[in-house]
């Protein structure tokens, strides 16, 4: 196809036909645009922006460069969860599990980590043997067995978003609203759900720094997931401080079980609970919020999602042994050092971007898509906002490969936390929802 008029239409902000973007997508993909114009493209998209109806063609346009998952006719809903990333961020790990119990069925396609934002894939990459990228045909044969399946984008599952997103990160216009929907909705409308709930962090470490912004991509992505058929919520979330008490891949693992055993932090409990409450809501299976989350909350507690983990990680290849030898253990990392408070009193910062910073550049993160990782190191026992620290208590513990990392970390820890004489109000985690316009 000829796409400099396309460059150009779009350059002098004049809305391009379905037809342009369907073609634009399917020649990209298949390798017959050269990358600069594509760039030139998106830059012209990034400060012109695209209308709804854009925005929606190249959304399908993107879901249909590939495959798209097919199951089987079934009573159970097939549901889904979406976060835009934070540091702590582990919610998907104990979510599919309990979703599964509770009758639905999740074919959760899940990314990697890049920069300070953790991935769910590189999480479920620590425990010994999981594999995390099954093929299409595997992904639906076990979420019809086991009810659940976490797993990463197959090479032929929406290919135009893998070559843009990469365009993206390389030419500064990911921080684009119609792009970002378009990234996001291409690859869940590709697992052919029927409900989808959206966690959209706001904060230092959010990729959306307001609450303002935050909302207005909620938005956005509520209503054109609605457009094309599926019932879809979001949940605003505070991202100014950690996701539970740990940060790291092996770390955020073990705090997902203990989530799953009763014993993980509030706030992690909390938006697990809410993910699963909406979605019971929004198929029908529980008339109120309220009911829902009770139900929510009985079933997780019973134990079953539990077992249904080990169930999940097993199905997708973990050796239960190893997994159960690697929990026991307090850590894994050669080295663990601990933040001490310099006073007592109350934690009143605990500053989530110095945090997954200290984490990336401990290994834990990468600085490009290719780098390796290391699945070991991270912070955790990180203190809350409004808990009280005596004299010498600890804030954080570091797990790092040798003692100079440890010491480094440790010494920049220092300025992510503030500790105050008088007692601190913990801010609240989920601030709004956000639904489709009636």
């Amino acid at each position: 196809m000829h796409f400099l008029p396309l460059i150009e239409a779009k350059r002098e902000g004049q809305e391009l036909a379905a037809e342009q973007i369907q073609e634009f997508i399917r020649a990209y993909t298949a390798g017959q645009i050269p990358s600069y114009q594509v760039a030139a493209f998106l830059m012209a998209v990034y400060f012109r922006g695209l209308t709804t109806a854009e925005t929606r063609a190249l959304t399908l346009a993107m879901r249909d460069s590939g495959e798209v998952l097919q199951f089987p006719p079934d009573p159970r809903p097939l549901v889904d969860k979406h976060s835009t990333g934070g540091i702590g961020d582990k919610v998907s790990l104990p979510l599919a599990p309990l979703l599964a119990c509770l009758g639905f069925r999740v074919p959760m396609i899940s990314g990697r980590g890049l920069g300070i934002t953790g991935g769910t894939l590189d999480k479920l990459d620590s425990i010994p043997g999981f594999q995390s990228l099954p093929p299409a045909g595997r992904i639906v044969e076990l979420v019809q067995r086991v009810g659940c399946v976490i797993g990463g984008q197959t090479e032929r599952m929406v290919p135009a978003d893998k070559e843009l997103y990469a365009l993206r990160d390389a030419t500064a216009t990911v921080p684009s609203i119609p792009l970002i929907v378009a990234s996001i909705l291409s690859k869940k409308l590709a697992e052919g759900l029927g409900a989808l709930v959206l966690d959209v962090k706001f904060g230092a470490a959010a990729f959306m720094p307001t609450r303002e912004k935050a909302r207005a991509l909620a938005r956005a992505l509520v209503t054109l997931s609605a457009e094309c058929g599926v019932n879809t919520r979001a949940l605003l979330t505070n991202m100014e401080t950690p996701l539970g008490r740990a940060a790291g891949n092996w770390l955020e693992v073990k705090e997902s079980v203990l989530c799953l055993d009763g014993r993980g932090p509030g706030d992690l409990r909390e938006l697990v609970l809410a993910c699963a409450a909406h979605l019971l809501v929004q198929t029908g299976k529980a008339a109120t919020l309220a009911a829902a989350h009770a139900q929510a909350a009985a079933c997780l507690d019973s134990g079953q999602p539990r077992r249904k983990w080990d169930e999940m990680i097993a199905a997708q290849g973990a050796d239960l042994a190893a997994f159960a030898g690697k929990l026991a253990r307090d850590h894994t990392a050669p080295v663990v050092a601990a933040l001490k408070a310099p006073a007592a009193g109350f934690v009143a910062r605990c500053d989530a971007r110095i945090i997954g910073e200290v984490v990336r550049d401990l290994g834990g993160g990468r600085f490009t898509k290719e780098a390796g990782i290391n699945y070991d190191v991270g912070v955790d026992a990180l203190a809350k906002i409004g808990e009280a620290v005596p004299a010498g208590g600890v804030l954080a513990r570091v797990h790092a490969a040798d003692a100079a990392q440890a010491d480094a970390a440790c010494a920049r820890l220092k300025a992510a936390f503030e500790v105050a004489a008088q007692p601190v109000a913990a801010p609240p985690l989920i601030v709004e929802t956000v639904e489709p316009a009636p």
